[in-house]
């Protein structure tokens, strides 16, 4: 499907700027969101483009995800360089000396208490699983077949972790994720935009938590909103696959300036 005119022409003025900035999410976004978490891999077209931009001199890349960063680094293979944002913002590498995660002892013990409440969500229903970060767990509910049964699930994990003090609660697309260290995507998109001073930001993104990120944007930055529902972004894209047409218009462009 080819871009819009409106997205083209705001590409257009983006290309030529100096220097750019491109975040992307990762699940829905630049991989297709899939039943199984850990099956995830970039869909190839984007993978292609995203090796493209890396090429190019003014551009610096950069993943801002929900998946702890480790996980990130593995599914998403990221160009070298690329600078990465895992557990929403609460875990970053931005290079060698880039240091881990430390989590306070209130922190600590605020996390055992969400996975040990999530987990105990899951044990009472088939298909149900929870993954553990670095920050805190999210309870899926993909597997769940029956979509209203999965929202009653996630209904339950939302009562079970409102007792517990230091838990932050991030609701995603059949997921509810729980942390102990407060982060945004928005907090996330600022710093990478103080560290590497662009001229204009591309942020793509598919979900809740990606709106933080759209939010922040300003004059002369670009937000795709990939799929359906409520937005910030100026722009949509209808699924992860129409990701590389945006990349290779970049490229494209920036090629011909």
């Amino acid at each position: 499907m080819p871009l819009t005119p409106e997205l083209d022409a705001a590409l257009t003025e983006f290309a030529v700027q100096p220097h750019l900035l491109a975040c992307l999410d990762f699940d829905g976004c630049v991989a297709e969101l899939v039943a199984d978490a850990h099956t995830a891999r970039p869909v190839p077209e984007n993978a292609a483009a995203i090796d493209r931009l890396a090429q190019l001199e003014g551009i610096t890349l950069a993943y801002v995800s929900g998946r702890p960063l480790e996980t990130l680094r593995e599914l998403a293979s990221p160009p070298q360089g690329t600078l990465l944002f895992g557990s929403h913002g609460a875990e970053r590498w931005l290079g060698p000396d880039s240091p881990g995660l430390e989590l306070t002892a209130e922190q600590s013990m605020a996390r055992t208490q969400v996975l040990e409440t999530l987990e105990a969500v899951a044990a009472e229903h088939e298909g149900a699983w929870v993954e553990h970060k670095p920050a805190g767990g999210a309870l899926h509910v993909r597997h769940i077949t029956d979509q209203a049964l999965g929202e009653q699930v996630l209904d339950t994990g939302r009562t079970a972790l409102s007792v517990i003090d230091g838990a932050y609660l991030k609701e995603g697309k059949q997921i509810l994720e729980a942390v102990v260290v407060k982060s945004t995507k928005g907090e996330a998109i600022q710093e990478l935009r103080m560290l590497t001073s662009p001229d204009a930001v591309l942020f793509a993104g598919d979900d809740v938590t990606d709106e933080h990120g759209f939010a922040v944007l300003a004059a002369g930055d670009i937000g795709v909103k990939v799929g359906e529902g409520e937005t910030k972004a100026a722009y949509r894209i209808p699924k992860p696959r129409s990701l590389a047409e945006v990349l290779n218009r970049i490229a494209e462009l920036r090629a011909a300036g």
